[in-house]
């Protein structure tokens, strides 16, 4: 490889990695920092938990006053922020969880 080969490939090598400073990275739906961070993921009867900057618009949506089985119906799960994920923790302490 000659020297202009090598220089024009440093070149190339530098702004490759200045550019790529550049590129957002997209953030997982699930990312979070803090417990208040995290919602339910959908507007009735939920099963899983999104960071609040993803949540659905429930707006006008409305909902059954039913206790689901499986959902986080009636105090059987909350979410909370775990190793920087949005999760679900059942309590499942209620027989109709």
């Amino acid at each position: 490889m000659n020297s202009k080969t090598k220089i024009l490939l440093g070149i190339l090598v530098v702004g490759i990695i200045l550019l790529s400073g550049c590129i957002e990275e997209e953030i997982s739906k699930d990312f979070c920092t803090d417990d208040s961070d995290c919602v339910p993921e959908q507007c009735c009867h939920p099963t899983s938990c999104i960071n609040k900057d993803y949540a659905p618009d429930c707006t006008g949506i409305g909902c059954t006053s039913e206790c689901r089985k499986g959902t986080m119906d009636c105090g059987c799960g909350k979410c909370f922020c775990l190793d920087n994920k949005c999760t679900v923790v059942w309590t499942r302490n209620e027989t109709w969880c």
